[in-house]
Protein backbone atom coordinates (compact mmCIF):
# COMPACT_ATOMS: atom_id res chain seq x y z
CA UNK A 1 0.00 0.00 0.00
CA UNK A 2 1.30 3.23 -0.89
CA UNK A 3 1.38 6.25 1.74
CA UNK A 4 -0.36 8.59 -0.26
CA UNK A 5 -3.73 6.12 -0.60
CA UNK A 6 -6.45 7.36 1.47
CA UNK A 7 -7.20 4.88 4.28
CA UNK A 8 -10.71 5.12 5.41
CA UNK A 9 -10.21 5.69 9.75
CA UNK A 10 -13.03 4.29 11.88
CA UNK A 11 -14.94 7.54 13.46
CA UNK A 12 -14.47 5.85 16.68
CA UNK A 13 -12.73 2.65 18.71
CA UNK A 14 -13.90 -0.53 17.56
CA UNK A 15 -16.54 -2.48 19.98
CA UNK A 16 -14.15 -4.82 21.59
CA UNK A 17 -12.04 -1.78 22.80
CA UNK A 18 -15.00 0.26 23.35
CA UNK A 19 -16.50 -2.44 26.23
CA UNK A 20 -12.61 -2.66 28.02
CA UNK A 21 -12.20 1.06 27.70
CA UNK A 22 -16.01 1.35 29.21
CA UNK A 23 -16.79 3.87 26.59
CA UNK A 24 -20.27 4.79 25.11
CA UNK A 25 -21.12 1.82 22.65
CA UNK A 26 -22.60 3.92 20.47
CA UNK A 27 -20.22 6.45 19.97
CA UNK A 28 -17.11 5.12 21.21
CA UNK A 29 -15.89 8.34 22.60
CA UNK A 30 -17.76 9.36 26.01
CA UNK A 31 -17.39 7.94 29.76
CA UNK A 32 -19.67 5.15 31.09
CA UNK A 33 -18.52 6.19 34.60
CA UNK A 34 -18.10 9.41 36.99
CA UNK A 35 -15.20 8.31 38.03
CA UNK A 36 -12.44 6.67 36.52
CA UNK A 37 -10.75 5.06 39.68
CA UNK A 38 -13.36 1.53 40.57
CA UNK A 39 -11.96 1.32 43.48
CA UNK A 40 -13.29 4.26 44.72
CA UNK A 41 -16.04 1.94 46.25
CA UNK A 42 -18.55 4.69 47.15
CA UNK A 43 -18.77 5.87 43.33
CA UNK A 44 -17.66 2.36 41.57
CA UNK A 45 -20.93 2.78 39.26
CA UNK A 46 -22.07 5.71 39.53
CA UNK A 47 -23.18 6.09 35.67
CA UNK A 48 -24.40 9.69 33.56
CA UNK A 49 -27.52 9.29 32.82
CA UNK A 50 -26.97 10.30 29.07
CA UNK A 51 -23.37 10.12 27.27
CA UNK A 52 -21.78 13.55 27.39
CA UNK A 53 -20.93 12.99 23.65
CA UNK A 54 -23.25 11.64 22.17
CA UNK A 55 -26.23 12.18 24.41
CA UNK A 56 -27.60 8.54 23.80
CA UNK A 57 -29.23 7.14 27.17
CA UNK A 58 -27.27 5.57 29.07
CA UNK A 59 -30.59 3.69 31.30
CA UNK A 60 -33.11 2.50 28.62
CA UNK A 61 -35.71 1.35 31.00
CA UNK A 62 -35.99 0.92 34.74
CA UNK A 63 -33.54 -2.02 36.00
CA UNK A 64 -32.39 -2.11 33.15
CA UNK A 65 -28.27 -3.31 34.32
CA UNK A 66 -30.25 -6.03 36.20
CA UNK A 67 -28.51 -8.74 34.16
CA UNK A 68 -25.26 -7.83 34.14
CA UNK A 69 -24.87 -10.25 37.35
CA UNK A 70 -25.11 -12.86 34.85
CA UNK A 71 -22.75 -11.81 32.99
CA UNK A 72 -20.52 -10.61 35.90
CA UNK A 73 -20.80 -14.68 37.30
CA UNK A 74 -19.62 -15.48 33.45
CA UNK A 75 -16.89 -13.53 33.95
CA UNK A 76 -15.79 -15.08 37.03
CA UNK A 77 -16.32 -18.43 35.91
CA UNK A 78 -14.40 -17.96 32.46
CA UNK A 79 -11.11 -16.22 35.06
CA UNK A 80 -11.41 -19.61 37.59
CA UNK A 81 -11.38 -22.24 34.80
CA UNK A 82 -8.24 -19.79 32.91
CA UNK A 83 -6.60 -19.72 36.25
CA UNK A 84 -6.97 -23.47 37.16
CA UNK A 85 -5.80 -23.96 33.73
CA UNK A 86 -2.66 -22.14 34.42
CA UNK A 87 -1.96 -23.60 37.87
CA UNK A 88 -2.41 -27.12 36.24
CA UNK A 89 0.11 -26.34 33.27
CA UNK A 90 2.68 -23.79 35.11
CA UNK A 91 2.51 -24.85 39.21
CA UNK A 92 1.53 -28.22 39.10
CA UNK A 93 -1.94 -28.53 40.69
CA UNK A 94 -2.36 -31.28 42.30
CA UNK A 95 -4.95 -33.00 44.15
CA UNK A 96 -2.54 -35.32 45.77
CA UNK A 97 -0.98 -32.45 48.23
CA UNK A 98 -2.40 -28.85 49.72
CA UNK A 99 -1.61 -27.23 46.01
CA UNK A 100 -5.46 -27.20 45.39
CA UNK A 101 -6.00 -25.14 48.50
CA UNK A 102 -3.72 -22.53 47.59
CA UNK A 103 -5.29 -22.45 44.43
CA UNK A 104 -9.01 -21.99 45.79
CA UNK A 105 -7.95 -19.40 48.12
CA UNK A 106 -6.04 -17.46 45.73
CA UNK A 107 -8.80 -17.66 43.46
CA UNK A 108 -10.95 -16.69 45.59
CA UNK A 109 -8.94 -13.87 46.83
CA UNK A 110 -8.51 -12.27 43.16
CA UNK A 111 -12.53 -12.73 42.25
CA UNK A 112 -12.70 -10.28 44.86
CA UNK A 113 -10.10 -7.99 44.52
CA UNK A 114 -10.98 -7.30 41.00
CA UNK A 115 -14.96 -7.29 41.77
CA UNK A 116 -15.08 -3.82 40.91
CA UNK A 117 -13.47 -4.43 38.04
CA UNK A 118 -16.02 -7.00 36.65
CA UNK A 119 -18.62 -4.87 37.72
CA UNK A 120 -18.13 -2.18 35.51
CA UNK A 121 -16.51 -4.32 32.62
CA UNK A 122 -20.09 -6.16 33.19
CA UNK A 123 -22.01 -3.11 32.44
CA UNK A 124 -20.48 -2.57 29.46
CA UNK A 125 -20.34 -5.39 28.05
CA UNK A 126 -24.56 -5.43 28.62
CA UNK A 127 -24.44 -2.15 26.79
CA UNK A 128 -23.07 -3.03 24.85
CA UNK A 129 -25.08 -6.18 24.07
CA UNK A 130 -28.11 -3.89 23.92
CA UNK A 131 -26.46 -0.79 22.19
CA UNK A 132 -29.65 -1.08 19.46
CA UNK A 133 -32.12 -0.57 22.08
CA UNK A 134 -30.08 3.08 22.85
CA UNK A 135 -31.69 5.92 21.39
CA UNK A 136 -30.70 9.91 21.90
CA UNK A 137 -33.53 11.41 23.64
CA UNK A 138 -35.96 13.90 21.54
CA UNK A 139 -35.20 16.59 24.14
CA UNK A 140 -31.78 15.74 24.22
CA UNK A 141 -29.17 16.88 21.24
CA UNK A 142 -26.09 15.21 21.00
CA UNK A 143 -23.31 17.38 21.90
CA UNK A 144 -20.44 16.32 19.27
Amino acid sequence: MEPSQNIAIPEHNSSFLSVLQCKCPHCGKGKMFTHTNPYNLKYTLDMPKYCNVCGVDFEPEPGFYFGTGYVSYGLSIALTFASIIVAFLFFGLSLKDNSLYYWIASNAALLILIQPVMMRLSRSIWLWFFKHKLMVPANKEPLA
